[in-house]
Protein backbone atom coordinates (compact mmCIF):
# COMPACT_ATOMS: atom_id res chain seq x y z
CA UNK A 1 0.00 0.00 0.00
CA UNK A 2 1.14 3.76 -0.51
CA UNK A 3 -0.58 6.38 1.32
CA UNK A 4 -0.44 10.43 0.43
CA UNK A 5 -0.54 13.37 2.47
CA UNK A 6 -1.12 16.81 1.29
CA UNK A 7 -0.24 20.02 2.75
CA UNK A 8 0.74 23.56 1.98
CA UNK A 9 -2.61 24.75 0.54
CA UNK A 10 -3.98 28.22 1.64
CA UNK A 11 -5.36 31.67 0.91
CA UNK A 12 -3.11 33.78 -1.42
CA UNK A 13 -3.69 36.82 -3.65
CA UNK A 14 -3.92 36.79 -6.89
CA UNK A 15 0.30 37.18 -8.08
CA UNK A 16 1.54 35.00 -4.91
CA UNK A 17 3.29 31.76 -4.76
CA UNK A 18 2.88 28.22 -3.09
CA UNK A 19 4.75 25.12 -2.73
CA UNK A 20 2.35 22.30 -1.36
CA UNK A 21 4.13 19.12 -0.80
CA UNK A 22 3.06 15.35 -0.95
CA UNK A 23 4.38 12.84 1.23
CA UNK A 24 4.27 9.65 0.38
CA UNK A 25 4.62 6.38 2.88
CA UNK A 26 4.55 2.67 2.54
CA UNK A 27 5.20 0.78 -0.38
CA UNK A 28 7.01 4.03 -1.88
CA UNK A 29 9.65 1.98 -3.88
CA UNK A 30 7.16 0.69 -6.05
CA UNK A 31 6.08 4.04 -6.94
CA UNK A 32 6.32 5.33 -10.31
CA UNK A 33 4.65 7.93 -11.71
CA UNK A 34 3.55 11.13 -9.14
CA UNK A 35 1.13 13.69 -10.11
CA UNK A 36 -1.21 16.34 -9.22
CA UNK A 37 -4.61 17.03 -10.19
CA UNK A 38 -7.29 19.54 -9.04
CA UNK A 39 -10.94 20.17 -8.92
CA UNK A 40 -12.40 22.94 -8.48
CA UNK A 41 -16.20 23.37 -7.05
CA UNK A 42 -18.85 21.91 -10.11
CA UNK A 43 -16.12 21.02 -12.13
CA UNK A 44 -14.41 17.72 -13.09
CA UNK A 45 -11.00 16.62 -11.55
CA UNK A 46 -8.37 17.94 -13.70
CA UNK A 47 -4.72 16.51 -14.07
CA UNK A 48 -1.87 19.22 -13.49
CA UNK A 49 1.10 17.61 -13.83
CA UNK A 50 3.05 14.72 -13.44
CA UNK A 51 6.52 13.43 -13.32
CA UNK A 52 8.13 9.93 -13.63
CA UNK A 53 10.78 8.39 -10.98
CA UNK A 54 13.55 9.45 -13.67
CA UNK A 55 12.02 12.96 -13.47
CA UNK A 56 10.39 13.34 -16.50
CA UNK A 57 7.72 16.05 -15.71
CA UNK A 58 4.81 16.93 -18.06
CA UNK A 59 2.15 20.40 -17.37
CA UNK A 60 -1.36 20.97 -18.81
CA UNK A 61 -0.91 24.03 -20.86
CA UNK A 62 -2.62 26.18 -18.72
CA UNK A 63 0.31 25.80 -16.08
CA UNK A 64 2.62 25.72 -18.01
CA UNK A 65 5.39 28.25 -17.29
CA UNK A 66 4.24 29.27 -14.03
CA UNK A 67 4.15 25.56 -11.75
CA UNK A 68 7.27 23.08 -11.26
CA UNK A 69 6.50 19.73 -10.08
CA UNK A 70 9.33 18.08 -8.50
CA UNK A 71 10.39 15.24 -6.64
CA UNK A 72 13.02 13.94 -3.67
CA UNK A 73 12.98 10.39 -3.59
CA UNK A 74 15.17 10.00 -0.71
CA UNK A 75 12.20 11.61 1.07
CA UNK A 76 9.20 10.17 -1.11
CA UNK A 77 8.09 13.93 -1.51
CA UNK A 78 6.65 15.26 -4.65
CA UNK A 79 6.06 19.13 -4.82
CA UNK A 80 4.05 21.70 -6.91
CA UNK A 81 5.86 25.01 -6.75
CA UNK A 82 2.98 27.25 -7.97
CA UNK A 83 4.02 30.64 -8.93
CA UNK A 84 2.10 33.79 -10.18
CA UNK A 85 -1.49 32.37 -8.91
CA UNK A 86 -4.24 33.42 -10.66
CA UNK A 87 -8.30 33.03 -9.27
CA UNK A 88 -8.78 30.59 -11.82
CA UNK A 89 -6.30 28.03 -9.77
CA UNK A 90 -8.75 28.06 -6.97
CA UNK A 91 -9.03 24.33 -6.38
CA UNK A 92 -8.59 21.31 -3.98
CA UNK A 93 -5.75 19.80 -5.08
CA UNK A 94 -4.96 16.24 -4.87
CA UNK A 95 -1.76 13.91 -5.29
CA UNK A 96 -1.30 11.19 -7.16
CA UNK A 97 0.73 7.93 -7.29
CA UNK A 98 1.00 5.18 -9.42
CA UNK A 99 2.48 1.97 -8.27
CA UNK A 100 2.85 -1.08 -10.32
CA UNK A 101 -0.90 -2.14 -11.25
CA UNK A 102 -2.46 0.39 -8.24
CA UNK A 103 -3.15 3.85 -7.86
CA UNK A 104 -3.30 6.01 -4.48
CA UNK A 105 -5.19 9.07 -4.25
CA UNK A 106 -4.50 11.92 -1.14
CA UNK A 107 -7.11 13.64 0.52
CA UNK A 108 -6.48 16.92 -1.18
CA UNK A 109 -5.20 20.47 0.42
CA UNK A 110 -7.60 23.30 -0.60
CA UNK A 111 -6.24 26.30 -2.65
CA UNK A 112 -7.94 29.79 -2.97
CA UNK A 113 -6.63 32.79 -4.85
CA UNK A 114 -8.19 35.95 -4.43
CA UNK A 115 -8.01 39.54 -6.62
Amino acid sequence: QVQLVESGGGLVQAGASLRPPCAASGSTSRIDVMGWFRQAPGRQREWVASISVRGVTNYVGSVKGRFIISRDNAKNTVYLQMNTLKPEDTAVYFCKADWGRFTSWGQGTQVTVSL
